[in-house]
């Protein structure tokens, strides 16, 4: 789950027209070297002076008198930050900012050294000084300000309904499958059809450490080489994403007894109305793939997408007893942590693989589809910047989700009113509501498994033990067993 808490602020320009179009864009500065106000109430307008030909690291680059009581905007590069914020300053300038056309990075020169600067100096993207003259005039009026981010944006109740919801849904979905294969098993007529209708997957313990192998490896190949591994991980997901929309609607389409006429094709008969629900998902995911970067909308159609992927993997990938998914759960809340929280220690630029992933390292434009993404509420500088949506990735609702599957199967199994399946999804909502209060404290990015693995785990535990049923919970039931392959 991510948050931006970094220091950014916002630019507030102003052109001159009647009356004045006005915009914001998103900047960052050092809040060490001076503070900037927190509303635009108090905040003090300059005029801007372009002066991106320029990197203003020595006097003779501008004509003097040029950049007297206004605001100056250079390009970065060639000397220090604080190099030229001296020359500023001595010029007569009362606001500094730098263009830069790479991602924007904290600023980090020492601050001793800036003692004597008493100009604001900030960092600004160079696309965003040319938007500010297309679309303001070459007058422009900037000044600058740094509004609270909010403790709680209410994106998060949004992510928070999504979440339990498929995870819910998802659990309860497998728990119908795991029906119909009980009555299929006491029914040796029904054994052959449902034999052929199943598609699900068994995860044994040495299954599943290999599929945590397999995402350490990916998550790896991906900070190294993401500019191209982008573009697989978006045509699988266009694909894997149609065939699961498919799924899910279909089976709603199987409870509607109505327009179930067929046709003859490859001496099969198919129903037509699962043609038109097929050609409906495809065309949905190609929508998405054309209109991903149109943040406006596309968000919806990738979180729709998302949730039908989500739970079509936690429909279809069995866990077969609890030590399953003990292993899984307590290898990815490593794999989570680790990526997260050590990582930073090794990279050159001290961040965090999973986080630098997330966000599309080295400032790439196209972004990974593996997570549900809703726009934030509140207004802030985090808005403007790299995240304007709250993030959830699809790990931290598919890897909860198969243990609470695992408890609505066993709940089946042994006719136990849904205790375990209740239990454990409470324990999901009650981790996301830990994971949400964490980061509105900590301001920054956090490893939601850390939070989910232990809730769910423990009170699955604990429900077992109270019932007196930890051997059977642990090995899962003999039906179960038999079928693994």
């Amino acid at each position: 789950l991510s948050q931006v808490a970094a220091e950014e602020g916002i630019l507030h320009a102003s052109g001159s027209g009647v009356p004045p179009a006005t915009k914001d864009y998103c900047i960052i500065y050092n809040s060490n070297w001076i503070s900037l106000p927190r509303s635009l109430d108090n905040a003090t307008f300059r005029t801007l002076e372009n002066l991106t030909s320029t990197l203003l690291c020595n006097y003779s680059e501008v004509p003097s008198g040029i950049m007297k009581d206004k605001a100056v905007v250079v390009m970065r590069g060639n000397c220090t930050f604080l190099e030229k914020a001296r020359i500023a300053q001595s010029l007569g300038a009362k606001m500094l900012l730098i263009a830069s056309k790479p991602r924007l990075s904290p600023l980090s020169d020492n601050k001793t050294d800036f003692e004597d600067v008493t100009l604001p100096v900030a960092l600004i993207r160079y696309d965003d000084i040319v938007d500010m003259q297309m679309t303001l005039g070459s007058e422009v009026n900037v000044t600058l300000y740094s509004p609270p981010l909010p403790e709680f944006d209410c994106s998060m109740v949004v992510i928070f309904l999504i979440a339990v919801f498929t995870v819910a849904l998802g659990g309860y979905w497998s728990g119908v499958a795991e029906l119909e294969n009980l009555k299929a098993v006491a029914s040796p007529g029904e054994r052959e059809t449902r034999r052929k209708k199943e598609e699900n997957v068994t995860f044994t313990p040495v299954t599943v450490i290999l599929f945590v192998v397999i995402c350490c490896v990916m998550l790896v190949l991906l900070y190294f080489f993401y500019k191209w591994l982008v573009y697989v991980i978006i045509s699988v997901f266009c694909l894997a994403s149609a065939m699961s929309l498919y799924n899910c609607l279909a089976a709603l389409l199987g409870e509607i007894p109505f327009g179930q006429c067929r046709i003859a094709c490859c001496n099969k008969n198919i129903e037509v109305r699962l043609i038109f629900l097929a050609a409906f998902c495809i065309a949905a995911a190609v929508v998405w793939a054309v209109f991903r970067n149109e943040d406006r909308w596309a968000w919806i159609l990738q979180d729709i997408l998302g949730v039908a992927f989500c739970l079509n993997f936690i429909k279809t990938l069995k866990m077969p007893n609890f030590k399953s998914c003990v292993i899984l759960l307590g290898l990815l809340l490593l794999y989570d942590v680790f990526f997260v929280f050590i990582t930073p220690f090794i990279t050159k630029n001290g961040a965090s693989i999973m986080v630098e992933v997330a966000a599309g390292p080295f400032g790439n434009s196209e972004k990974l589809p593996v997570v549900i993404r809703v726009p934030r509420l509140e207004y802030s500088a985090s808005t403007l910047c790299d995240m304007p949506f709250s993030l959830l990735g699809f790990g931290d609702i598919i890897v909860p989700g198969l243990l609470v599957a695992y408890c609505r199967r066993f709940d089946v199994q042994t006719s136990s009113s849904s205790v375990y399946y209740i239990s454990c999804t409470i324990a999901y909502a009650i981790g996301m509501v830990l994971t949400f209060i964490v980061l509105a404290l900590m301001k920054m990015g956090q490893p939601a498994l850390l939070y989910l693995v232990p809730c769910t785990l423990i009170t699955s535990s604990l429900i077992a033990w109270r019932r007196k049923e930890m051997k059977k919970f642990w090995k899962g039931s003999s039906y179960q067993v038999g079928r693994m392959p």
